[in-house]
């Protein structure tokens, strides 16, 4: 089911932004401690069925059986049983992935009878390594244990009691060196199996964490998208809505400061649909480098005279050198500033601003004053304002600090850090202060 914001995007940027699936990989245990096959990852290997390799195996036990029957003179013939066992116990390998509980004791059950028959030995037993693997890989841990066990048992029984009574005639009871062999066996199947279901394991929970990993990226794409649209509408917004007020007023008494009213709109109205078309572009283009750099320190100065245009005077201070800055910190300094001014215009007063940057070694920390009083407009509880300016802060290992002062401003500092940069998202306080839209 879609959400409200995917409904509302354009199809290739819903494309883009990677809509994932639910997440695969996960295992549930039943009371028994056996995982249930549908708990395990869907990769097609249940709905088909696996002809080749069961064909491959059936010819192989097949050859394989008469070509060492001409070894065991002593041992009773091939006939139509013999053939009919070999051929059903590797035929059963066909819905080994469906039914692997069934098919674990039937290939155990027909490699019995063809043991209890005194039929050549041979690789008869190929098709219950088969099945067990494929038991024990889908979960069914304690069936193929059971079902391997059970075959031992048996050719004991065989081997060393059941014989005077089985075919062929005259035959004796088995060397014990033997059973030593088909010890080993046992043990080699168990332990394949074991290899198997680690290995399956280990490929499910890879692929969880990819899935896992690009729907993070999904996220945190999202998240870049939605903080540059707000910071590059909300301030140009809040400009023009400011200067269409004084346009308004002064359209009859000034008509020239009306004027210059509806220049600065237009400026401002400009600027804006080039960064959000710089924002679409990147998304259309993924991977491409972008036309224009993204924003920085250097912009402050023409940030400044926006504010200004918009009846804010700002003072800025510098220590030390901020030119040069890594790209993130350069970019989430500038938003940051960008926001805070913006909140002052849109939610506070005051008509004087002061933007305090000071670069350390390993820092930059800023700082944004205004004198207040706020005027309690935006909504209850706070906007998306100082929650995107926090996430971009911990985006890089940052933080911000946001509030009122006693005597009725408000200021807002943050740290960003300038060495090792880390490029995750951190998700921040989601409180927006006493102030309404800040």
């Amino acid at each position: 089911m879609d959400s409200g914001v995917d409904k509302g995007r354009p199809s290739w940027v819903r494309d883009r932004l990677g809509r994932l699936g639910p997440a695969r990989g996960r295992r549930s245990v039943t009371p028994g401690g056996e995982r249930s096959p549908d708990s395990w990852p869907d990769d097609g290997t249940a709905r088909r069925l696996p002809w080749r390799s069961t064909l491959l195996i059936a010819v192989f036990v097949q050859v394989g059986t008469r070509f060492a029957a001409h070894g065991q003179p002593d041992r009773a013939p091939l006939d139509g049983l013999a053939e009919f066992l070999l051929l059903a116990g590797s035929l059963l390998l066909l819905v080994r992935h469906r039914f692997p509980r069934v098919v674990a004791f039937g290939t155990a059950a027909a490699a019995l009878l063809y043991l209890g028959g005194g039929y050549p030995y041979g690789p008869a037993f190929l098709f219950v390594a088969v099945g067990c693997v494929a038991a024990v890989v889908a979960g069914r841990r304690v069936a193929a244990w059971s079902a391997v066990g059970l075959l031992w048992a048996g050719h004991l029984l065989v081997g060393h009691w059941l014989y005077r009574w089985l075919p062929p005639a005259a035959d004796g009871a088995a060397p014990w060196g033997q059973e030593l062999i088909v010890a080993a066996w046992v043990v080699a199947i168990v332990a394949a199996s074991e290899l198997g279901r680690v290995r399956r394991e280990q490929l499910a929970h890879a692929r969880a964490e990819r899935a896992a990993a690009e729907r993070r990226r999904a996220d945190e794409e999202r998240l870049r998208i939605a903080r540059e649209l707000h910071d590059v509408l909300a301030h140009s917004l809040s400009v023009i809505n400011v200067q269409a007020g004084v346009g308004l007023a002064l359209l009859d008494d000034d008509p020239e400061q009306a004027r210059t009213a509806l220049t600065t709109i237009k400026g401002a109205s400009k600027e804006a649909l080039g960064e959000v078309r710089q924002v679409l572009d990147t998304l259309r283009a993924q991977g491409r480098a972008p036309r224009s750099p993204a924003p920085g320190l250097a912009r402050l100065p023409e940030l400044t005279e926006q504010a200004k245009s918009a009846g804010l005077d700002v003072a800025v201070s510098v220590e030390g050198r901020v030119s040069g800055l890594p790209p993130g910190a350069d970019l989430a300094a500038f938003r940051i500033v960008q926001e805070a001014l913006t909140n002052i215009v849109r939610h506070s007063g005051a008509r004087s601003a002061r933007v305090h940057l000071a670069r350390a070694a390993d820092a930059l920390r800023l700082r944004v004053d205004d004198d207040g009083p706020a005027t309690g407009e935006g909504p209850p509880g706070g906007g998306n304002g100082l929650v995107g300016m926090r996430e971009r802060a911990a985006a890089l290992g940052g933080e911000v600090q946001a509030g009122p002062r006693p005597d009725g401003g408000f200021t807002v500092r943050a740290t960003l850090p300038l060495r090792g940069e880390q490029w995750y998202w951190c998700g921040g306080r989601r409180d927006g202060g006493p102030r309404g839209g800040r």
